[in-house]
């Protein structure tokens, strides 16, 4: 007979499934920055222009971009995504113009180059998700991309704050 109180759904149960995110999330980070370096565009700087690009992209589909939507995105100060995104201004990615309907907001775009730059980057992630999930059955494949495509969206519209790092 169950004795705890927990409601269906509840999921205090599933041991290990934070850490074995983070896990992932380390892992890939490093390999992505690691891969554009043996490709010959892995400075820091290349991954921090995807990075940007990846933002302002997210910040789109809600709507416009700018300066404030890319700081949240990437977690980041005002101060730290303005540096970011002068550099990728800079490398013809991203083009900044003032808002027609508020002369102080700069609106954020991304140009021709940064697209295909962007599409580059998740055609790489496309090829490795393929990669590690080759072995698996495809319903299995899908149905575990159908849950990180939810997982990112739902951490898109809620990002916890607080608690430990």
């Amino acid at each position: 007979m169950r004795t705890d109180l927990r409601r269906p759904g509840d999921t205090r149960d599933i041991g290990g499934g934070g850490p074995a995110l983070f896990r992932l999330v380390r892992f890939w980070s490093r390999r992505w920055a690691a891969g554009a370096a043996r490709q010959g565009a892995g400075d820091a700087a290349h991954v921090g222009r995807v990075l940007v690009l990846e933002a302002i992209d997210a910040a789109f589909a809600r709507g416009s971009a700018a300066t404030a939507d890319v700081a949240a995105e990437l977690g980041l100060d005002r101060s730290n995504a303005s540096r970011m995104l002068a550099d990728a201004v800079s490398a013809g990615l991203v083009t900044k113009t003032v808002s027609s309907g508020d002369a102080r907001r700069t609106e954020l775009g991304i140009t021709a180059e940064g697209r295909a730059l962007l599409e580059a980057a998740r055609a790489w992630q496309e090829e490795v998700f393929l990669q590690l999930v080759a072995g698996w059955p495809a319903a299995d494949a899908r149905r575990f991309a159908s849950y990180l495509k939810r997982l990112a969206a739902q951490s898109s519209n809620s990002v916890p704050t607080g608690g430990r790092t």
